[in-house]
């Protein structure tokens, strides 16, 4: 299949839609799934399914842009039910032995983690495939390339299948038709000018549509990628101006979230749609990533 067919599941995070998505691919034998949102979302997962006239038992294979909690927090379950699970070689071991990953992010989330995340249960070593830069695995005919895209976190792929590209987290988060995007940045691998790279790495490829897991499916692959090296040059300007003051830590997240507020309302971006992305993407995390970049990257290269 050249251009198969993609289902968008809307995954209703916390009861609200269009923040997290997994993705259905139709395929000769079968469906496969471009992420699987947290463990949280499992009923609305499977119910998705169901109204796109499949069972779990139809879906074979799973790819994982990246093992953060919103986008694999689901593997361990779905591969206990069968389903075979490409990951980067980075994140696999995590998903073998999830203790670590989700030891960090107990620290970032605290109490809301089973309410946030839900159950993240281990995948067998049987069902874990590796997937490398440019390798290519064929699934019922159609054909899945992964793109090795760092910058948000050093185990992100991104998938190409036919004209699309499904971006994770490195293409941005885009969580309506408007054309705006913004950029998830949480501890620890953010880096500036991989980002920037991984970016022109896809564009080098020519997608027609663009797949990010927050939110939807986009026939405008060309504007949204070049909105995304945009968005990274807005935030290396923020940074340049911002962290020499050495805010505390709480005021650099206030002040990082005012931003994203003020560089949507220059888009003419309602304040509904800016707080639908702060659940999708906290800035105030994201502050957190700018704040270690800063000090591991930048600092030292100045000194």
């Amino acid at each position: 299949m050249d251009n198969p067919a993609i289902y968008t599941i809307d995954l209703n995070f916390l009861g609200r839609s269009g923040t997290i998505a997994a993705y259905l691919v139709q395929h000769a034998s079968g469906v496969f799934l471009v992420e699987t949102g947290p463990g949280s979302t499992i009923p609305n997962l499977l119910e998705g399914i169901t109204h796109c006239g499949y069972t779990i038992d139809d879906i074979t294979d799973i790819f994982l842009t990246h093992i953060h909690l919103d986008h694999a927090g689901a593997s361990g379950w779905l591969a206990q039910h069968g389903c075979r699970i490409h990951v980067h070689e980075k994140g696999a071991p995590h998903l073998l032995n999830p203790e670590k990953l989700l030891s960090s992010a107990e620290r970032l989330y605290g109490n809301q983690m089973n309410v946030l995340w839900g159950q993240f249960l281990p995948v067998g070593e049987d069902k874990l495939i590796i997937m490398r830069d440019l390798e290519e695995a064929v699934i019922g005919g159609t054909s899945v390339r992964a793109l090795d895209v760092p910058g948000h976190a050093s185990h992100h792929l991104a998938y190409l299948v036919g004209d699309a590209c499904f971006s994770g987290d490195i293409g941005g988060i885009r969580l309506n038709p408007q054309k705006f995007l913004s950029l998830p940045m949480p501890p620890p691998d953010l880096h500036l000018e991989m980002w920037r790279r991984s970016i022109e790495k896809i564009q080098a490829h020519s997608p027609k549509r663009i797949v990010p897991t927050h939110f939807g499916v986009y026939p405008d692959a060309e504007w949204h990628l070049q909105a995304a090296l945009d968005g990274l040059e807005d935030v290396q300007a923020w940074m340049e101006n911002i962290m020499p003051l050495n805010l505390p830590l709480e005021e650099l997240r206030k002040c990082f979230v005012e931003f994203e507020y003020k560089r949507a309302a220059k888009y003419h971006i309602s304040k509904d749609v800016v707080d639908a992305q702060q659940i999708a993407n906290p800035s105030s995390t994201s502050a957190d990533g700018i704040l270690r970049y800063w000090n591991k990257f930048i600092n030292i290269a100045q000194q």
